[in-house]
């Protein structure tokens, strides 16, 4: 009875501890350049100011154990990379059409940086905004928008693409192929901007669409035709991403409620006055259960026990409903102490109980922060609980289920070598290209002459692009008396590979 106590004890004191320090977890920031809300953080900054932000800001995630950014690129038809197909973003150079001087491309750029620091990058595009207003003077004479008129529309204030077209699907394909054919990104990102957040007493303007293009659908069915364009586009960006480089990831943040109980059975027991499925006309659920997305990461910006969208109730919803794809959430960041806000979000760390919550569930696998800017202000400390707690270790982003991907290559030919007062673990070089590609060897370190538990994040030594490490660079270990080595590669489909055999330092 005792042995068994014991045991039991054990057991559950080592789901605690990889709970509360999982090895696979996405922690994700989202970054947002319209408005300037987070990067660069003024127009008109030069290039060198633009990149030194950026270089900051990375390294603060870095400090955090962040290992994914998601990055606006196409905020509003525009782009903060060269495209052949949209003109350069006003929200960089402060004029629509006007590259940066001197010359570089920011989404290059970001990816290379963030690679260096072992994150991800998530290329984060709105498909059909154009405008956020009605100067249409701020567009490029060269813009889509002159060229081709037709396929736009006015809700409100702002301009759209007509999701109803046909040209529009055929036109967001090229762009987003274009995309992942030429940068070394990881996933493509879509936010809760399909259909436009209605506008009381004012319909979307896509009756004549309907009328000419139903693919019939009847009169009194525009809804589920509204709702049937969208599928359609995300079903052909999944297909159009995976034909480039299959293991790049579709992912979808949406609003945080798909339903309403009160609305459909299958909906959450919330009372929010927006829903996906009739408002955005954005089906998640048929995405989810179809496949045509690989993670989802809905938005859930309330705080635990709210009552009409209860924090603690729909991340259950979700996780039940997720149909076993990835599933992130959402943390509003931008709340976080601040008093215009429930007083939730200045009583302790809201966030902090949110990633608790998160933690306990088996079907969450992430979470990621809005907004950048908020995110690394430290508010209510929260920088410093993910360091000296919740984030403490480094995190490996899941592998994604909805691919199949490529298992990773192991690394062969592991030594120990000295050289006066260095002393350098060395493996030879897997050198491939695709899904094969190495991301990163992972070189674990174990105290004394056995490998220890390779699923637990404290004994990661260091991430490396090399295939070789001086022990001398290693900062906050003391690498004294014997140590025993281990190092694993990690591919592109994010699968890491056996180890290598084991080498003990002997001193």
């Amino acid at each position: 009875m005792h042995k068994r106590l014991t045991f039991l004890f054990l057991l559950i004191s080592i789901t605690s501890i990889y709970a509360q320090h999982p090895k696979r977890e996405l922690r994700g920031v989202w970054i947002a350049t319209v408005n300037n809300i987070d990067w660069p953080s003024r127009q008109w900054l030069s290039t060198d100011e633009q990149k030194q932000e950026m270089i900051a800001m990375l390294d603060k995630f870095k400090q955090n154990n962040i290992n994914a950014v998601i990055f606006q690129v196409r905020p509003t038809a525009d782009a903060l990379y060269f495209s052949k197909y949209e003109p350069w973003s006003h929200w960089l150079t402060g004029k629509q059409g006007v590259r940066p001087s001197p010359y570089y491309d920011p989404l290059e750029f970001l990816i290379q940086e963030a690679h260096k620091r072992f994150m991800e990058v998530h290329v984060w595009l709105n498909p059909y905004r154009v405008t956020n207003n009605d100067n249409c003077e701020l567009l490029h004479k060269d813009h889509l928008f002159f060229k081709n008129n037709d396929l736009f529309v006015k809700y409100g204030n702002c301009y759209y693409f007509d999701p109803g077209l046909d040209a529009t699907r055929e036109y967001l394909n090229l762009v987003v192929k274009d995309i992942v054919e030429r940068y070394d990104m990881d996933a493509i990102h879509f936010d809760d901007y399909f259909y436009p957040y209605k506008i009381n007493g004012e319909d979307f303007p896509d009756q004549k669409t309907f009328e000419n293009n139903s693919r019939g659908f009847k009169p009194g069915q525009k809804a589920d035709w509204r709702r049937n364009n969208v599928d359609m586009i995300i079903s052909e960006l999944q297909y159009t991403i995976k034909s480039v480089k299959p293991w790049v990831e579709f992912g979808v943040s949406p609003f945080g409620v798909w339903r309403n109980s009160t609305s459909d059975r299958r909906g959450s027991a919330t009372k929010a006055g927006i829903q996906n499925y009739d408002d955005l006309y954005a089906d998640i659920l048929k995405w989810l259960r179809e496949g045509y997305i690989d993670y989802v990461m809905p938005q859930l910006y309330w705080e635990i026990g709210r009552s009409d969208a209860n924090y603690d109730i729909l991340l259950k919803w979700w996780s039940r409903n997720s149909y076993r794809k990835n599933l992130y959430i959402g943390l509003a960041a931008y709340k976080s102490g601040d008093a215009s806000h429930p007083a939730a979000w200045s009583n302790g760390n809201e966030l902090i109980r949110q990633i608790k919550l998160n933690r306990k569930n088996a079907e969450v696998d992430g979470a990621a922060f809005y907004n950048a800017s908020n995110f690394l202000s430290n508010k209510m400390g929260l920088n410093d609980s993910l360091q000296n707690n919740y984030y403490k270790y480094p995190a490996l982003c899941p592998v994604n289920r909805n691919i199949q991907g490529k298992p990773a290559m192991q690394p062969q030919n592991i030594n120990i070598l000295k050289d006066g007062d260095n002393t350098f673990i060395v493996w030879d070089k897997i050198d491939e290209k695709g899904g094969d590609e190495v991301m990163c060897y992972m070189v674990y370190a174990f105290k004394g002459k056995h490998i220890g538990d390779l699923d637990n994040p404290a004994n990661i030594l260091l991430q490396t692009k090399n295939n070789y490490l001086n022990l001398k660079d290693v900062s906050g270990w003391d690498l004294s008396g014997n140590y025993t080595f281990v190092v694993t590669s990690v591919n592109r489909y994010k699968h890491e590979s056996v180890p290598t055999h084991a080498v003990t330092r002997k001193l």
